[in-house]
């Protein structure tokens, strides 16, 4: 089961001439419902190449008449009706391009959302083991390459072969023994795009993977910006930025090389074949066995036959490129959840907030057990800390309650339902989580407590602020009050001020279960005691599980579980383990006194 991006698999930068065809037809399915668009395009470009084949016979004819007649009138009467023509083709390749750019546009917009709507679903295990800007790049620069396939290389492709269809059909017809001469340089040049086009893909998807590569090195550097300055590590993210800059230089003039090659050797072929056209039909003239009008109107429909070969040349290049990119998405949108919904799961109505962990195991890797035989039960409305020394598993026993991950033995029941047994959505509208580290979205304070519940009143937002003893510095301290934005992640906020918007957001959305991962930990005295005030308010009446980071704020929990090394070592209430001589809960409760007193001191 794949349950992240392979890089492994990236690298290869390469897939053959089936899969290929594969990914090409599976593309078409997202462009099905706009077949009556693509058909109206079909007509137009059709009706553009037949006029395109009947300019030269109308040459023809008129320059033969012209010559020997000497008839100035006539000539007139062709420059009127060729400016008609053209005019009618503009209008036409107006109508084709607004058409085709409309599929082009929808098509590209509903794959984005589709694997936006995928990532939605993707496991917590996928974001830990794949990167952001590699993510972000086939979203929206891949996308983006398979847009402009689909608007202008896939009509122009279209366009050109229809093009050369019917105008060999003509040249054949004019003159038999002109067409076989370009007849023969057909597979010549479509074999040479062939075996080019293949490696296009290979060097186009290699830049695409060096690109993610560069994206990824920006993001971590302004998500991590405070670090790398406080590091004065600036040279060496710009050497790290710059060499992926330079192999996606690299990569992009690869493609240009073999971009200019098929260019150089097509546009050869091509041109030898006018040239050898040209000498051929001029003998046929001198020899009387051809008119100057039908040499001026054959050699006019070749070069645009010649023209039309080697425009679709390029785009079998573009649209080699833009499989490279359809695989790139596709490849994420095939990714499995590794959470994911029984068949026959029923939504969990509101609940007691009774929960029970029941001999559960979880490994994040096989044979590498992080939790083992836990078994907890929590009362409705009851308080339960977990406490233990970091790496204990207290963060991954609680990411178990709303499934970011699934136990590998045991069960967990709430309301005696076993979460795997109801809809994801209706689980999680149940558990309400503070954890240690805020995010807030970049939006205003009222958006992001508003999170918690999207249809809340104004004065709903501002009581759960209240609640929150968040009300006061939003008012008093920031100029917008609650339309203030907040920045990327909460930046223009503190700490303390990040936390309490954190808790009012899920006071407004009144879950009966409740997960305070640390939500007190790095925060200075006042903070803290605001936010602990808070947080008290927030647990009434609600099952709570709190991971204690100060054992001084979980002495009035109902029941106190030990954990190290991913088991259960103790539990009780606080007086109990207190009181236990030796015990793991009264070295862990002194060793914080004694560092509190130092502190003091």
């Amino acid at each position: 089961m794949v349950s992240h991006i392979d890089s492994d698999k990236e690298d290869k930068n390469s897939f053959s001439a089936r899969e290929g065809f594969a990914i090409f037809v599976r593309l078409l399915g997202y462009v099905r419902p706009y077949l009556k668009r693509l058909a109206l395009g079909f007509v137009v470009l059709l009706i553009g190449a037949i006029m395109t084949a009947v300019v030269p016979l109308i040459i023809r004819t008129s320059v033969d008449q012209i010559i020997t007649e000497n008839n100035t009138q006539l000539l007139d009467q062709v420059l009127l009706l060729l400016i008609g023509i053209f005019l009618f083709q503009s209008i036409l390749n107006y109508i084709e391009h607004i058409v085709m750019a409309y599929v082009g546009e929808s098509v590209v917009a509903n794959l984005r959302k589709r694997l936006f709507d995928h990532l939605q679903s993707l496991s917590m295990s996928f974001y830990n083991n794949s990167r952001t800007g590699d993510i972000v790049t086939r979203i929206t620069s891949d996308s983006s390459l398979v847009q402009q396939s689909i608007s202008f290389e896939l009509v122009q492709i279209l366009n050109q072969i229809i093009t050369i269809v019917i105008g060999l059909i003509v040249l054949f017809v004019l003159n038999w023994r002109l067409t076989a001469i370009i007849l023969l340089a057909v597979p010549l040049i479509f074999g040479l795009t062939f075996f080019l086009g293949l490696r296009i893909q290979k060097a186009a998807n290699r830049m695409q993977t060096n690109l993610a590569e560069a994206a990824n090195v920006v993001e971590e550097n302004i998500q991590g910006v405070q670090v790398v300055k406080s590091f004065a590590q600036q040279r060496y993210e710009n050497q790290r930025f710059s060499g992926n800059v330079h192999n996606t230089f690299l990569a992009a003039l690869g493609l240009a090389r073999l971009y200019a090659s098929m260019i150089a050797l097509t546009g050869f072929l091509g041109f030898a074949t006018i040239s050898i056209t040209l000498w051929y039909g001029t003998r046929e003239v001198l020899l009387g066995q051809f008119t100057a009008g039908g040499v001026v109107a054959y050699l006019l429909l070749a070069l645009s036959v010649v023209a039309a070969m080697g425009i679709s040349v390029m785009s079998y290049g573009q649209i080699q490129s833009a499989l490279g990119a359809a695989r790139r998405i596709f490849d994420m949108i095939d990714i499995i959840p590794e959470i994911t919904e029984h068949p026959d799961a029923r939504q969990l109505a509101a609940v007691r907030g009774e929960v029970h962990l029941e001999n559960v195991s979880h490994a994040y890797e096989p044979n590498t057990s992080v939790l083992r035989g836990i078994t907890i039960h929590a009362s409705p409305g009851q308080t339960i800390a977990l406490v233990g020394p970091s790496g204990a598993g207290k963060s991954t026993l609680v990411n178990l309650i709303p499934r970011f991950y699934d136990v590998s033995e045991g069960a967990i029941r709430i309301d005696g339902h076993d979460i795997r047994n109801v809809t994801l959505e209706s689980l999680n509208q149940q558990i309400g989580i503070v954890p240690q580290e805020t995010f807030l979205f970049a939006q205003s304070i009222a958006g992001n407590i508003r999170y918690g519940k999207s249809d809340a009143t104004q004065a709903e937002v501002e009581e759960a602020a209240r609640a929150a003893n968040a009300h006061n510095f939003i008012v008093n301290d920031l100029s917008d009050g609650y339309e203030t934005l907040v920045g990327e992640r909460g930046v223009k906020l503190s700490g303390g001020q990040r936390q309490r918007i954190s808790i009012a957001r899920a006071i407004l959305k009144n879950p009966r279960i409740l997960i305070l991962d640390e939500a007190t930990s790095s925060l200075d005295s006042e903070s803290e005691r605001l936010i602990q005030d808070a947080l008290n308010r927030l647990m009434q009446g609600r099952t709570s599980f709190v991971i204690a980071h100060r054992l001084s704020t979980i002495v009035n929990a109902d029941w106190i579980v030990v954990l190290n090394n991913g088991q259960i070592v103790e539990q009780g209430t606080h007086t109990d383990l207190v009181d236990r001589s030796e015990g793991f809960y009264q070295k862990l409760y002194k060793f914080q006194f004694a560092l509190d007193q130092s502190s003091a001191a």
